[in-house]
């Protein structure tokens, strides 16, 4: 058996699309699919931007962190 994503097979993606299509209709599932797509990417967005700031705030750290090395090493040399 040949499972395509998230351990799903090609039968059990045949079901769930055909609920969909009894749930949502022919025409409701291209909006669907949509929303979802736009929900996605609104995540990854999100995600990213979070991944930026924390990347930026501990930039910010090591920064500080090498002004005080540097601080005291040019106090420690005679």
């Amino acid at each position: 058996m040949i499972y395509l994503f998230f351990n799903i097979s090609g039968g059990e993606i045949f079901v769930i699309a055909l609920i969909a299509i009894m749930f949502f209709g022919k025409k409701g599932i291209p909006n669907v699919a949509r929303t979802l797509g736009k929900g996605v990417r609104q995540f990854r967005d999100a995600t990213q931007e979070i991944q930026r700031d924390i990347l930026d705030s501990t930039r910010d750290i090591q920064d500080e962190v090498k002004k005080q090395q540097k601080d005291f090493r040019d106090q420690i040399k005679p």
